[in-house]
């Protein structure tokens, strides 16, 4: 007897149970690829699509110019991918991430990290849905629980039970959901264009291909040089390990770790907070530094400008405290794109890598007027701000998605 059941949320019209059915029960196929062979010396940028397990993201294909010869595609005809066919990431740190093959794609192959999923009977997006929602997710964690290992076979990918409704509820269902992932892929363009534009127009004005007028109209003075030792003393921050965190904590605080993963060039709100008396208190203005990585220099060189008042500054953190009047916020965007690399010249180390104010304090750096160093930044700031008002549209509309795949699908 077949199991029914009936989804906490769902379209007005329809009222019948669903159906669960195993996958296997409703797919043409189930199956993998594997690596050419010869690996990575058979990979070139034009050629087939081949797809690897970074490229299937949650609800996207995100392919890079990785492609093998045509050859070698006809050689694995077993793995040729269709329009449509679901893609399941079965190995790996990434197992679970689920996508579908757009309708352009008209053909590519993958590796054997990458399961094709082809839908028989129903509606494709519908079931990558499912998979990605929270009902799918705790299929693909139960099966690595029962089996031990890190790692989906066919067989029991072939026996998930899945729901199935009518094809017409599934449809609607995947189209209203197909519209809220064209949204958020609109959003998410967006912000890349104006990522794009502000990496643009920042070279423009840091080269002083642009500049800005006095409010008279007037021009403002040529810039000065200065060395970067007589704009700032440098200080270091100290504490915070990652376990004095603490949700509810009383204290806003900056751990070094964030500046490379979740800050740009300005702090305007932290995300993390202590209870713990720790800590170097910040000045509103104070420059950001993380002064040790295990990878190059070029990840030391990110200068974020706290826009926030008394902020406890975690150890690992280079704190560049003005000492003449000049915007912070300016030399943040400054310091972190015009010099990047310059100040990443200054590294050293080989397994541990270290960049102090120390080793920063002759570097000559350019000094506009301080006005012009308010106009610069309060442009680029308002771009950043536009940024982060896009940013939250999308994990608004990444929730409520959220939301409906755990009420649509039991």
């Amino acid at each position: 007897m077949l199991e029914k059941l009936k989804p906490e949320l769902r379209f007005p019209e329809f009222d019948e149970c669903w159906k669960l059915l195993k996958l296997g029960d409703i797919t043409s196929k189930i199956g993998s690829g594997k690596t050419p062979r010869g690996g990575e010396s058979n990979y070139q940028l034009y050629g087939v699509p081949f797809i690897r397990s970074q490229n299937v993201q949650n609800g996207s294909l995100e392919l890079d110019d990785t492609h093998i010869p045509l050859e070698i595609h006809e050689e694995m005809s077993n793995s040729k991918t269709k329009p449509f066919d679901i893609l399941l990431n079965i190995t790996g740190a990434s197992i679970g991430r689920c996508s579908i093959v757009p309708k352009d794609l008209k053909e590519a192959n993958l590796n054997q990290h990458v399961s094709i999923i082809r839908i028989e009977s129903g509606e494709p997006l519908f079931y990558q849905n499912f998979i990605i929602s929270h009902s799918g997710q705790k299929l693909i964690y139960q099966q690595q629980t029962t089996g031990g290992k890190e790692g989906l076979n066919f067989k029991s990918i072939r026996n998930f039970k899945v729901p199935s409704p009518s094809v017409e509820e599934q449809q609607k269902i995947a189209n209203f959901l197909k519209a809220i992932d064209k949204r958020i892929k609109l959003l998410k363009a967006k912000k890349d264009a104006l990522e794009d534009y502000k990496t643009s127009i920042m070279q423009k004005l840091f080269s002083q291909e642009i500049r800005f007028k006095q409010d008279d109209g007037s021009d403002f003075p040529e810039w000065e040089e200065k060395k970067l030792s007589t704009l700032f003393n440098g200080k270091k921050g100290k504490g915070l390990p990652k376990s004095s965190v603490a949700e509810q904590g009383k204290y806003p605080c900056v751990l070094y770790g964030e500046l490379y993963t979740k800050y740009d060039e300005v702090i305007e709100r932290v995300i993390s907070y202590t209870d713990s008396e720790d800590g170097v208190q910040s000045h509103k203005g104070d420059l950001l530094m993380p002064t040790s990585t295990t990878t190059t220099g070029i990840d030391l060189a990110n200068v974020t400008a706290l826009n926030i008042e008394d902020v406890r500054l975690g150890g690992d953190i280079s704190i560049l405290r003005k000492k003449v009047e000049l915007n912070t916020i300016f030399y943040a965007y400054y310091l972190s794109n015009y010099k990047k690399n310059e100040l990443a010249k200054y590294a050293q180390g080989i397994t541990i890598v270290h960049l102090y104010f120390s080793h920063l304090k002759n570097i000559k750096v350019d000094f506009p007027h301080v006005n012009e160093q308010n106009k610069i930044a309060e442009f680029l700031l308002k771009l950043e701000r536009k940024k982060f008002k896009i940013d939250d549209f999308i994990s608004d509309l990444l929730m409520f998605k959220k939301s409906l795949l755990q009420k649509m699908f039991v």
